[in-house]
């Protein structure tokens, strides 16, 4: 496919885009970020997080699953759009037991590095305490459902990259829930496998491979070193340069 000329701007920078491009992939093609927790390059886009939200004329619009269209206005880095992106991450923090501190992601978790980007100094709401079910049941893998954020990264990763089908959301609202497509229910009854992108992708500490807590030791982990805005980048950057 040949480059368009179409342009959009964003923020009052011109930025290019061909045609059938999403506004956060010509973003992130351009080096300008754009906060997200659901996107994943390569991967179909869901629009679940809703942090990549940006203001497009007199309407909002998900970044993620908006196609780019000539001379679009994009307003991204705004002290409203991020005012909002900061109480949808505090809301991600209550739903679930996302206690850092404790938690063996702690450094390596998008949730937590959001929170840092974008100000997030305390959880604002009361936290809503749910009852989840964690299935240890694989030999390699714990799924502790109590810290999922929703996102169906695993979902999309299973069944796009690895060809499995592994997971899938049910339930509506709160009652949201991941759940394994096995003849149990259980992870142990799945084709699921510790070489599965499904396995590594998750966002936060929903999915994590037995016995392999704290090799790297905190302070040498990915957010430790790095902003969240950095490591988006790199992973934009990082899947183009495999597709060559």
């Amino acid at each position: 496919m040949q480059a368009s000329q179409n342009t959009i701007t964003i923020d009052g920078r011109e930025i290019p885009f061909t045609a059938g491009q999403t506004i956060m992939d010509a973003a992130l093609a351009a080096e300008v970020y754009i906060p997200h927790l659901c996107h994943y390059p390569g991967l179909p886009p869901s629009g679940n997080c809703r942090l990549c939200v940006v203001e497009i004329g007199n309407r909002s619009a998900a970044a993620c699953i908006t196609q780019a269209a000539a001379g679009q206005e994009i307003r991204n880095n705004t002290s409203e759009l991020n005012a909002a992106r900061k109480a949808l991450t505090q809301m991600l923090f209550v739903e679930g037991n996302h206690i850092c501190p404790s938690c063996e992601k702690t450094g390596n978790c998008k949730l937590q590095a959001m929170g840092y980007y974008l100000g997030m100094l305390e959880d604002h709401f009361p936290y809503f305490y749910q009852r989840r079910e964690t299935d240890a049941s694989h030999p390699d893998i714990l799924l502790d459902r109590s810290r999922c954020i929703l996102c169906d990264l695993c979902v999309r990763a299973s069944r796009e990259v690895d060809g499995k089908n592994v997971f899938a959301i049910a339930g509506r609202g709160t009652e949201a829930h991941l759940i394994v497509n096995s003849p149990t229910g259980k992870l142990a009854d799945s084709t699921m496998e510790t070489t599965d992108l499904a396995a590594t992708i998750c966002p936060v500490g929903a999915i994590l491979i037995k016995e392999q807590g704290y090799r790297v030791p905190i302070g040498q982990r990915i957010y430790d070193q790095h902003t969240i805005r950095d490591i988006g980048l790199q992973e934009h950057a990082t899947k183009k340069q495999e597709e060559k």
